[in-house]
């Protein structure tokens, strides 16, 4: 009987002081899991985050490449949602999390709605891709508050409206993508405030509308997408012989200059200029370049290609539907 006793006593003790050691040994932080599951909930409780279970601990428990908590705080610092069965909206929860580092909303196609505010509150953040989503309405304004920001992808979206000059505010940026989307308007002047840590910049795929500011010409992109819009004016200026940038997607536009009159700096290998107004004839300097990609066609262009070892790589259809370009691979000049 007293053996009984004891052993019970034991036994309850034993269960007693399991209950804080289980405590004590979950590292997610309360308020973060709080916002986590409300994040959860307004995506629709998707059956892709089974694992984001109330009962269990976030950072050891729940999918890895959903998130993941700093090793010394155990606050999460990243969240990924990629590819996810949803149809739902972006939650003001995800303000809520104010060690977040990295927000990566990657091809989540029924997700819907505006980017909220309450992303403001995400001071720490420095990576945010929201992309190939349905999300909506304008570019937010309210990005400019994300002093720490240095990419943001907004590309593949259904947003609309102009590009925000509040964004040249973000000085430590220097990824930015804004293609694929619907917006209208200018490039704003005061992106040349972003020069010279901006060196991705992406706006293809638009409506836009104006010219590229010239404040531009003393800056080196490592990549410039401006295709696929109506822009017009002279461009020349985003060339030069100092110029570092890597690759030039200009094609689809209204641009109007003389391309005989260029030089290329050296890392110049893909420039898309099709389906515009250029004019002129194409200068010997090309065949130094080592060309990944070069379209000229569908401009006013004349005169001989130049023969060279890059620029044999490419097809008649870099080079047609100009006014008068000939040689290989087009028909030969007349004598």
């Amino acid at each position: 009987m007293k053996l009984s006793l004891i052993s019970s006593f034991s036994l309850s003790l034993l269960l007693f002081l399991s209950i804080p050691l289980l405590s004590l040994s979950e590292r997610c932080n309360p308020n973060d899991k709080k916002a986590l599951l409300e994040i959860k909930k307004g995506l629709g409780n998707p059956y892709d985050l089974i694992t984001w279970d109330p009962k269990t601990d976030c950072c050891t428990d729940w999918a890895k490449v959903t998130l993941s908590c700093d090793d010394k705080t155990n606050r999460v610092t990243t969240l990924n949602l990629f590819k996810i069965d949803v149809a739902s909206h972006l939650s003001p929860a995800f303000g809520d999390l104010p060690y977040l580092n990295s927000l990566d909303i990657n091809n989540v196609r029924n997700l819907s709605g505006p980017i909220p505010p309450t992303i403001t509150k995400l001071s720490k953040l420095t990576f945010l891709r929201i992309s190939q989503t349905n999300i909506s309405g304008p570019v937010p304004e309210f990005l400019s508050k994300l002093k720490n920001i240095t990419y943001i992808n907004l590309s593949y979206n259904n947003l609309v409206g102009t590009i925000p000059p509040s964004l040249s505010t973000l000085s430590n940026l220097e990824f930015l993508r804004l293609d694929r989307n619907k917006l209208t308007g200018p490039i704003p002047e005061s992106f040349s405030k972003l020069a010279p840590k901006l060196t991705y910049l992406y706006l293809g795929h638009n409506q836009l509308t104006g010219v590229v500011p010239t404040s531009f010409a003393g800056w080196s992109f490592a990549t410039i997408d401006l295709s696929r819009n109506m822009l017009k004016g002279d461009i020349s200026f985003l060339f030069g012989k100092d110029k570092t940038t890597f690759e030039m997607l200009l094609d689809h536009n209204k641009f109007q200059f003389d391309f005989s009159k260029l030089m290329f700096g050296k890392n110049l290998a893909r420039l898309d200029l099709n389906h515009n107004k250029i004019y002129g004839s194409l200068p010997t300097a090309l065949t130094k370049q080592s060309w990944q990609l070069f379209n000229v066609s569908y401009n006013m262009l004349c005169g001989k290609i130049p023969q060279g070892e890059f620029m044999q790589r490419f097809d008649l259809y870099s080079y047609f539907h100009n006014k008068c370009l000939c040689d290989s691979p087009l028909p030969p000049c007349k004598s």
